[in-house]
Order: structure tokens, then sequence, then C-alpha cells
């Protein structure tokens, strides 16, 4: 209605997994940009990749056939899968072909020298 106050929308809640959730899994000068590597974390394998100065941390597994999407070609922030060409967001793991597909993304962060990933326990 005309001169009341605007209604404000809550916010997004984002939930910060606690400091002792993460699990360190190499310096961050053993990453090169544009290039990916893979880490065991709580039983599972992560690939963790450097684009542009900025982490981020996925599901190793491509859920076509399983081939490890560390070792896969990087590009604007989509890494694609070495065996059938795959692609998936490393921002929020969609698979750009059907966004109704996505593979898992975690929290990945630095502390001193250390790049630490934050991975659920199976």
């Amino acid at each position: 209605m005309p001169g009341e106050p605007p209604q404000r929308l809550p916010l997004p809640v984002r939930t910060i997994p606690p400091m002792s959730d993460y699990t360190t899994v190499c310096k961050l000068s053993d990453l090169s940009e544009g290039q990916g590597r893979a880490f065991a974390v709580n039983g599972r394998m992560v690939a963790v990749f450097l684009v542009e100065g900025k982490l981020y941390a996925i599901d190793d597994f491509c859920p076509h056939m399983g081939a490890s999407l560390a070792t896969g070609y990087v590009e604007n922030g989509i890494v694609t899968c070495p065996w059938h060409a795959w692609r998936f967001a490393l921002c929020d793991g969609t698979w750009c072909d059907s966004p109704r597909i996505k593979i898992d993304t975690f929290p990945v962060r630095v502390v001193g020298d250390e790049v630490q990933v934050a991975v659920p326990e199976r």
C-alpha cells in the first residue's frame, strides 16, 4: 500500500563448517593455476582447483563413467571430463548440459599456506 515501508526479504543463511571439520590437503604452492589435484578426504576423492587465484573443491568422480575430474581441462570456471567431455561448473558442480544433474562441491579455504577442505563423513 502507498506510504508503507517496503518489506525486507530475509537474507539467505550460509552455514560455515566448524574449524575442526576442515582437512588440510596440501600447501597452496602445490597447486598450479588452471589445474586440479585429487585428494582423499573422509573416504571421498575430492578435486581441488586453483582458477584465477580462487580455490574450488568438487567431487573428483564424473557421474557418467567415473573419470577423475582433477585431470580434466579447465576453462572459464568449467572443468571438462577427460574421458567423454562432460562439463561441470566449478562454483556449484552443475553439469553444463543439464543443470538438473550436479556433483558435490565443498567449502575450501587457505590457513597460512595450507589448503583445507570441509568434506562431511560418509
